[in-house]
């Protein structure tokens, strides 16, 4: 069976192709002064400019010219133009073979160039290991050879035996990162990788599939479920320090070939490979359970305090009517008294004759438990719903290392009373246990009775704890969105390199100075121009500042343009369209395997799989009102082919098309763009929407980025 290539026919010609745009002619075809000399040595214009052919060829892309091989128009006319000679003499140039092939030999020795020998075979192959240790792009590996060939002034050989070498190259480099991910590990951490790809009668499905199947909806049978699969990952005892001993690149590059791979198919794989991405797809699991694990608890925490303002806001609202009867039997009583003390009578009596002190004995319960109801803390009815909450407290508590800058944070105090606690069952806690970091407010009603409330402490010390994780004073060892905020920063070499190339200075404070004097400059600036009506579009009227609104462009002919041009385009089909575009802009084959680089052999998959993301008809559906593909089909190519950088890629291939229309150019060259956010409210919450955005508040919505450039 034949292999696939390494590379798309736009990657060979990029690679290997001879230069065809005006830029590339004119950085690789110019001759200098010595070059003219010592072409216009040769005989003839066709020896000439055959010669000079040569001599380009030779020094980029280095391949020479072949046998019975023309090179590009553009490129003849171009060195034609210099030796002041007509290109059509070159078709008489091959006609004597020895004649090229003496010229190559000329050129060879004064450029100091020779062909490839069999020994620098092995040094190839160790280079296109060396590019593939990071990647398994092809035209990173490929580049990485020929850059090594030309610094040595070997001539390139053949295209396809490059191509080769590289896959060698590519297959080397993933064979000896699958050895040093499974080199720490022991026997017995084999078996048990190995067991995860077997069928558990327990779990009705294999562990890999399990340990997949992540639930997301908050609440306390899930949390169980997400700390029984974490704990499950940490029994393989895999340290994630072995991620270390490859590339970050390579080791994502198995993560993602594992999530995506079902069972079955990794069953296929040799063992080594196989075994690599199960290692790698443990350690991610691990940092993926733990994270999921935190979010969830902040969700679930978060909610009792939200369903606790949500009852009390009912409960306000169901004694409106309760309410305003007290009310009305408050203004009467006041009216009484008022009346008693006009006429200096007995006020009692009065309350008697015109209120019946009956009737206010009665209502006094009432009053009192409306008082309460307005008095109350969310606390106090947050602490009601807590056996959520408990339930997993004691296994979340024990599947976490929490880290605090401090030694003594009080927070950690508190939560190791509450383990301690949970785990000896004990119904009471200490008489005083850390409080120091709660609300004074609700340290009074957890020691309102002299002992400590237990359901309330633990209440608030959770609250307090998803408080400080969100904020960072606490983190989690072992997680990834939960870390010292530290690890998130640039290491200090990195550093250091990012503020050269920036020209920043190095000093935080001599820069913040600077920035400020430049900032006061330029208001002052500012504020000279305002005053004396010198900032055009821009007014001050007594204090309030006024901005010129833009007026539109567009004349009005341009709306009849549009409606006119919107009933000359035809009805047609979305997915016509879409085949359409793809094949006129290529956007098509920049959805490539994941685990080759190669695109995808059937468009049609690709563009309905494309199609049912757009259209969020989802997979099953879009099979259904589909012809010619099946769902499995579908499954396959959403899975293996459409990705975030195969997205960003067909955009780019799309906007590269776009960019390259004659009408585009009417409005601009692209340099100039305008991008924003539009957020987009939704009516109930999903898996993908935030819980609180600091701009638009606590209401669901997905917020979308826009751009839109000049054309």
């Amino acid at each position: 069976m034949a292999q696939r290539g390494l590379l798309t026919e736009d990657e060979r010609q990029l690679l290997f192709g001879v230069p065809r745009q005006q830029h590339l002619i004119i950085k690789h075809c110019t001759l200098s002064q010595d070059d003219l000399d010592m072409v216009l040595r040769k005989r003839g214009a066709r020896n000439q400019l055959g010669f000079a052919v040569q001599l380009c060829l030779l020094r980029y892309p280095g391949f020479g010219l072949r046998l019975n091989e023309a090179p590009p128009r553009e490129m003849l006319t171009f060195l034609a133009r210099q030796l002041q000679v007509s290109p059509h003499v070159f078709e008489d140039y091959s006609r004597r073979p020895q004649t090229r092939l003496d010229h190559a030999a000329e050129l060879m020795a004064r450029l100091n160039l020779r062909p490839a020998m069999q020994e620098d075979w092995p040094l190839m192959l160790s280079v296109a290991a060396e590019a593939a240790w990071a990647t398994d792009n092809g035209v990173e590996i490929v580049q990485a050879v020929l850059d090594w060939l030309r610094t040595h002034r070997i001539i390139l050989p053949a295209p396809n035996r490059l191509e080769r070498l590289a896959r060698a190259g590519r297959a080397l480099a993933r064979r000896r990162a699958a050895e040093a991910l499974l080199a720490p590990l022991t026997e017995d951490q084999l078996k048990a990788i190995d067991a995860l790809l077997v069928n558990d009668a327990t779990l009705k499905r294999t562990p890999l599939a399990w340990l997949r199947d992540i639930a997301e909806a908050p609440n306390s049978s899930n949390m169980t479920a997400l700390l029984e699969r974490l704990t499950y990952v940490r029994s393989l005892h895999i340290s994630p320090g072995i991620v270390s001993r490859v590339h970050e690149r390579r080791f994502q590059q198995f993560v993602r070939e594992g999530s995506v791979a079902p069972a079955f198919l990794l069953d296929e794989y040799g063992v080594r490979r196989r075994r690599a991405t199960l290692v790698a797809q443990i350690i991610e699991l691990e940092a993926k359970l733990a994270d999921a694990a935190i979010a969830m608890f902040d969700r679930l925490v978060g909610s009792l305090f939200t369903r606790a303002r949500r009852r009390q806001e009912r409960a306000y609202q169901t004694t409106g009517r309760d309410v305003s009867r007290l009310m009305r039997l408050f203004h009467s009583t006041i009216t009484a008294l008022s009346t008693a003390r006009a006429t200096c009578g007995d006020p009692f009596e009065i309350i008697d004759e015109e209120i019946g002190w009956s009737r206010l004995i009665k209502v006094q319960p009432q009053v009192e438990e409306l008082a309460q109801l307005a008095d109350g803390d969310t606390l106090v009815m947050a602490a009601a719903k807590f056996m959520t909450v408990r339930r997993f407290a004691l296994p979340f508590l024990e599947a976490f290392t929490l880290r605090s800058t401090s030694r003594l944070n009080p927070v950690l105090a508190a939560l190791n009373v509450v383990r301690d606690s949970l785990r000896s069952r004990r119904r009471e806690l200490p008489q005083k246990p850390p409080m120091s970091f709660l609300p004074k407010t609700w340290q009074q009603l957890i020691m309102e009775t002299g002992q400590p409330d237990r359901r309330l402490y633990e209440t608030a010390v959770f609250a307090v704890l998803r408080d400080r994780l969100r904020s960072g004073d606490i983190w989690v060892e072992g997680t990834r969105n939960y870390q010292r905020f530290d690890t998130y920063l640039l290491p200090p070499a990195s550093a250091l390199s990012a503020i050269a190339d920036l020209k920043a200075p190095d000093d935080a404070d001599a820069y913040l100075a600077e920035r400020s004097q430049l900032l006061e400059w330029r208001l002052k600036r500012f504020a000279r121009g305002l005053s004396k009506n010198a900032v055009p579009g821009v007014s001050l009227r007594g204090e309030e500042l006024h901005v010129t609104p833009l007026r539109a462009l567009t004349p009005p002919e341009a709306d009849r343009l549009d409606r006119d041009l919107d009933l000359l385009m035809p009805n047609i089909r979305i997915t016509e369209l879409l085949n359409e575009v793809a094949q006129a802009t290529g956007f098509a084959r920049c959805f490539t395997d994941l685990r080759d680089g190669r695109p995808a052999d059937d468009v049609t998959a690709v563009l309905a799989a494309v199609l049912a993301d757009a259209t969020n008809l989802g997979i099953e559906r879009m099979a259904d009102a589909s012809q010619g593909v099946t769902k499995a089909q579908l499954t396959w190519v959403h899975s293996w082919y459409l990705r975030e950088e195969t997205y960003k890629a067909a955009l780019g291939a799309i906007v590269d098309a776009h960019q390259r229309l004659p009408l585009a150019a009417l409005w601009g060259d692209g340099s100039t763009s305008s991008s924003d956010g539009q957020f987009f409210r939704t009516g109930r919450r999903s898996a993908g929407a935030g819980e609180v955005n600091a701009k638009y508040g606590s209401d669901p919505g997905v917020k979308f980025y826009t751009h839109l450039s000049d054309q």
